[in-house]
């Protein structure tokens, strides 16, 4: 079983990967089904990774939002046909830099 330090380092290679793919900026995003993919699936493994920390080390960081990373990935693997590409857009550009501030923070 993986440990919670593991699962971080987990979304931070995660974060890093989908950086490396949009830095193309929003244009290439939404017309390279690769790189929505590729992201979608990084997106996915945040969402896993938060499920599966200990409720312990989730309740000692509340900053984070676990639920929604959570809530995200079920829903791109359950509805996937509703995905609004424009919001992963914004996910990645407004919530995953905060995000990785504040896994840093807490290794």
């Amino acid at each position: 079983m993986r440990r919670d330090a593991e699962r971080l380092e987990d979304m931070l290679d995660s974060i890093d990967r989908i950086q490396r793919h949009t830095i193309k900026g929003k244009n290439a995003f939404f017309e390279n089904e690769l790189i929505q993919t590729w992201v979608l699936y990084h997106l996915q493994i945040l969402g896993e990774a938060a499920r599966s920390m200990s409720d312990d080390f989730r309740q000692q960081h509340p900053e984070i939002n676990w639920k929604g990373m959570i809530d995200f990935r079920n829903f791109a693997v359950h509805e996937y046909f509703r995905i609004d590409l424009d919001l992963v857009w914004r996910i990645v550009t407004s919530d995953l830099p905060i995000l990785q501030k504040q896994l840093q923070n807490i290794l």
